[in-house]
C-alpha cells in the first residue's frame, strides 16, 4: 500500500499533472499557472505549442518534449530527475494529461516508482461536452478515440451496446461522418450530442438523434475536433437483449424463410437474418443458398 501527502514540500520530487485550456486561455487557473512557473521543468507533448502558452502566462521554466514518439526513452530521465528531488510538470497540447495522452504512462511508472502524482482540476473537453448534452450524467463511460477502421469500430461499439451509461467519443472532424453511421449502425438511432471547439470562438453543440445530425453535417460539413456523447441504452433494449430471441431454435434457412412468409425479397430476408444473428450477409447467402440445392 502507498499512501502519498501531496502538499508540495512534503513530497520531495513529483510529478504535477496539469490541465491546459482546450481553446480559451481565460481558463487557465491560477494554480496551474503557478505550478508551472515554480516547476524545476515542464514535460510538453508538442513544445512549441506550449511555448506559445508559457510567453502567454509570463511562464521561463525550461521546456522539455514528451510524446508518443519518444516517451520511452524520455521517461527513465524523467523518473531520475524526480527521484533527485525535482518537480516535474507535465502538459498535453490542450486540457487534461494522462486523458488519451501518452502522460498516462510517465503518471503509471511513476506510482510504481513510490513517486508523488499530483493532480490539478481543470479543462477537460469529455466532461465539458457530458455536462452540456443533456444526457444522464449519473453514469458516463469514456470509450476515447474509437478505432479508425469500420470493422474494429464496430466491434467496440457493440461491446458497449448494452451499457446503460452514457458513452463519450472523441473524434477528429474527417471521420466523424464514418463514426455516426456507426453509431446508428450498431447503437440504433439514439439521442447524442455532437461538440466542435469547445470553448472556441465557433464552439458548436448539436442535440438530437444520430441521422438527423448525420444528415446536417453530411450537407454543411463540419471543422473542428468533435467529442461525441451517446445516450446509454435503455431498459427496453436491455431486456429484450437477454430474452431468449424468437429465433434462436431455428436453423438459418429457417430463419430466412420466415422473414419470406412475412413478404420480404429473399435479400431482405437474409439481410436482416444477419442483422439478428450477428453474422456477414454472404454467410447467410451461402448457407441458404446450399440448402436450398440440397
Amino acid at each position: 500500500m502507498n499512501i502519498q501527502r501531496s502538499y508540495k514540500g512534503e513530497t520531495g520530487g513529483a510529478l504535477y499533472l496539469v490541465p491546459t485550456p482546450i481553446g480559451n486561455l481565460q481558463d487557465m487557473t491560477y494554480r496551474a499557472v503557478d505550478i508551472l512557473k515554480t516547476s524545476d521543468l515542464i514535460a510538453a507533448e508538442d513544445t512549441r505549442h506550449t511555448k506559445k502558452l508559457c510567453h502567454a502566462f509570463e511562464i521561463d521554466t525550461p521546456l522539455i518534449s514528451y510524446h508518443e514518439h519518444n516517451k520511452r526513452e524520455r521517461e527513465t530521465e524523467l523518473v531520475e530527475k524526480i527521484k533527485s528531488g525535482q518537480i516535474i510538470a507535465l502538459v498535453s497540447d490542450a486540457g487534461m494529461p494522462a486523458i488519451s495522452d501518452p502522460g498516462a504512462d510517465l503518471a503509471s511508472r511513476c506510482i510504481k516508482e513510490n513517486l508523488s502524482v499530483i493532480p490539478l482540476p481543470g479543462a477537460n473537453a469529455a466532461l465539458c461536452a457530458l455536462i452540456t448534452s443533456g444526457l444522464s450524467t449519473e453514469a458516463f463511460t469514456f470509450l476515447g478515440f474509437l478505432n479508425r477502421k469500420k470493422k474494429e469500430k464496430d466491434v467496440i461499439l457493440e461491446q458497449w451496446k448494452l451499457t446503460k451509461s452514457s458513452l463519450i467519443i472523441y473524434e477528429a472532424p474527417h471521420r466523424i461522418k464514418e463514426t455516426l453511421q456507426s453509431i446508428n449502425d450498431v447503437l440504433g438511432d439514439r439521442n447524442i450530442a455532437l461538440c466542435r471547439e469547445l470553448t472556441k470562438q465557433f464552439e458548436t453543440i448539436m442535440r438530437g438523434r444520430t441521422m438527423e445530425i448525420l444528415e446536417d453535417i453530411q450537407q454543411s460539413g463540419i471543422k473542428g475536433e468533435c467529442v461525441l456523447v451517446i445516450e446509454g441504452a435503455s431498459e427496453e433494449e436491455v431486456s429484450d437483449a437477454t430474452e431468449p430471441q424468437w429465433w434462436e431454435n431455428l436453423s438459418t434457412k429457417a430463419h430466412v424463410d420466415v422473414y419470406i412468409d412475412q413478404g420480404e425479397s429473399s435479400k431482405d430476408a437474409i439481410k436482416k437474418t444477419a442483422k439478428d444473428r450477428g453474422v456477414k450477409k454472404r454467410d447467410v447467402y451461402q448457407v441458404y443458398h446450399v440448402d436450398e440445392q440440397q
